[in-house]
């Protein structure tokens, strides 16, 4: 791409860490508080906050939830890379007693049927989605007993598909990375020391065991940030049928994440008695 070729890591990075600086310090925040995943994305975001406002206000979260191991090694090697501290709550009980909770207040209203008529992936997805909003809830209970301003890692190439959980890691107070594609998040952490092993290994949300980003998505993310890269530039006509549709409907199902929560307004209606 020609954009890869003109993106200047060190210049954007530079930036991003003003930015988030000039956030906190309006916000009268002490620190930056964000979800350590093990990914490059929370990988980045860590060291960024980190040169904003230097490693000893930050604090990493480490969540893990029925997770791989893998994922809290990779986070604690982030987090010794920027010298950050971090904090690990495991959320593997509090998941399943909430799924457990669910059941049995179905159970005693006669609606189990409400659940048993979801197919696999549905009930697959409802339950990986429970795992990004308790994460949310344990990033805004430590924010608020210190004071601190949460951070968001989603990408451009997530958002623009809706590739987020909605009021999970879609639920932040600052997203650094938003406007940036997955290639460029990864150059940004070449830049700033992220470890190479983080930077390289397959992007996954640890929503259930062997999951990865690319096999939900159905695309290679460089795949996926050439097509989005060319809808962004009205030249739809050079992907191939099949991966502009995919794209296309990715970005068309999953606007309502991206739009602000639609409110009934009694003045713009016309009501007919």
């Amino acid at each position: 791409m020609t954009e890869q070729a003109a993106f200047d890591s060190a210049a954007v990075a530079a930036d991003i860490a003003r930015w988030l600086e000039e956030h906190r310090t309006s916000a009268r925040a002490d620190r930056f508080v964000l979800g350590l995943s093990g990914g490059v994305d929370s990988a980045v975001v860590c060291g960024l906050a980190a040169r904003a406002a230097g490693p000893e206000r930050v604090t990493g979260v480490i969540m893990p939830s029925n997770s791989n191991p893998d994922d809290a090694r990779y986070a604690h090697e982030v987090a010794d890379a920027f010298g950050v501290a971090t904090v690990t709550v495991d959320l593997s009980a509090t998941t399943a007693g909430l799924v457990v909770a669910i059941q049995t207040g179905l159970d005693a209203e006669g609606a189990r049927d409400v659940a048993a008529a979801a197919n696999d992936r549905q009930q697959q997805l409802a339950l990986a989605n429970v795992r990004p909003r308790l994460r949310m809830t344990t990033l805004y209970y430590l924010a608020n007993l210190t004071n601190g301003i949460v951070l968001g890692t989603g990408n451009k190439s997530e958002a623009m598909i809706g590739y987020y959980t909605k009021y999970g890691d879609g639920g932040v107070d600052l997203l650094p990375l938003i406007d940036l594609y997955k290639h460029q998040v990864r150059a940004v952490a070449r830049t700033i020391g992220v470890p190479a092993d983080v930077i390289e290994k397959p992007p996954s949300a640890g929503l259930w065991p062997g999951q990865t980003d690319e096999a939900e998505i159905g695309l290679s993310y460089d795949e996926l940030d050439a097509a989005l890269a060319a809808i962004e530039a009205g030249e739809e006509d050079k992907l191939t049928g099949a991966t502009r549709d995919r794209v296309v409907n990715m970005i068309t199902v999953s606007g309502h994440k991206r739009a602000p929560i639609p409110a009934y307004r009694l003045k713009e209606r016309q009501i007919i008695a």
